[in-house]
C-alpha cells in the first residue's frame, strides 16, 4: 500500500515537474511576444490614467463653473435661458457639447431632457433623458419615469407603460415606486390590460402601504376588476 502511495506520489511529482517544464519553454519560446504584450498594457493603463488625470479632471472642474448659471436658470423655471445660455454664461446644449465625457455633462442631459420636456418638446426631451446615465437612484427613477411622461404626451402609451415600471424598479423606495406604479396602472387601464393594471394596483396596496397613492388605490382596484 505505502508502495503505491509512493509511486503515485512519485507521478504526480513528475508531471508537476514536466508542467514547470513546459510553461518555463514556452515562455523562454515567446518571452519576446510576451514583453511586448506587458508592455502595451502598462501603456494603456499608462494613458488611460493620464487621460483621466490630466484631461477628465480639468475638464470636470470647469464643466462644474460653467453649469452654476443654467442651474440658477433652472431652478427659476427659465428652461430657454437654461438650455441655451444668456450670452455671457453656457446653457446645458452648448455644455453636454463641451463637457461631453464629464460627470457634469452627463447630468446636462437630465437637465436638458427636463427642460424640453416643460417646453413641450417631447422628442427632445426623450432623446436627451436616454442619454443621461443615472449615478443617483432617485434621479434615475425620475430620469424614467419623465421618459414615461412624454410618451403619454406623444400617446405612445406602450412605451410609456414599459419606462413607468421601469421607473417604479429603479431604486425602489417609498416616494416614486407608488406614484410611478400608480401612473403605469393608469396607462395599462387605456390599452385595455385590465390584469396588469389590477397586478400594478395591487402591488401599491400591498408593498406601499402608507403610500399617498395607496389611499385611494382601492378604488382603481375595484374599477378594473369590473373589466376582468
Amino acid at each position: 500500500m505505502a508502495k503505491k502511495k509512493n509511486e503515485t506520489q512519485d507521478t504526480s511529482a513528475e508531471a508537476l515537474e514536466n508542467a514547470l517544464t513546459r510553461t518555463e519553454q514556452y515562455i523562454e519560446n515567446n518571452q519576446k511576444s510576451l514583453t511586448i504584450i506587458v508592455l502595451a498594457i502598462i501603456v494603456i493603463v499608462g494613458l488611460f490614467l493620464g487621460y483621466k488625470r490630466l484631461y477628465i479632471a480639468p475638464k470636470e472642474a470647469e464643466a462644474q463653473v460653467q453649469i452654476f448659471a443654467a442651474e440658477q436658470y433652472f431652478e427659476k423655471d427659465s428652461f430657454n435661458l437654461a438650455l441655451y445660455g444668456d450670452g455671457n454664461y453656457l446653457g446645458f446644449i452648448d455644455i453636454i457639447s463641451s463637457y461631453s465625457p464629464t460627470k457634469t455633462g452627463n447630468l446636462a442631459n437630465y437637465y436638458a431632457g427636463i427642460c424640453y420636456r416643460a417646453l413641450g418638446d417631447y422628442d427632445a426631451a426623450i432623446e436627451h433623458l436616454k442619454k443621461f446615465s443615472p449615478k443617483d437612484k432617485m434621479i434615475g427613477s425620475v430620469a424614467f419615469g419623465s421618459i414615461a411622461d412624454c410618451y403619454v404626451q406623444l400617446e405612445r402609451l406602450e412605451e410609456a407603460a414599459k419606462y413607468y415600471i421601469k421607473a417604479a424598479n429603479y431604486g425602489k423606495n417609498t416616494f416614486t415606486t407608488p406614484l410611478y406604479l400608480m401612473k403605469a396602472g393608469v396607462v395599462y387601464e387605456e390599452l385595455g390590460m385590465f390584469a396588469e393594471a389590477l397586478k400594478t394596483y395591487k402591488r401599491i396596496k400591498s408593498e406601499y402601504s402608507k403610500s399617498t397613492e395607496a389611499r385611494e388605490v382601492e378604488k382603481y382596484i375595484a374599477r378594473v376588476s369590473l373589466n376582468l
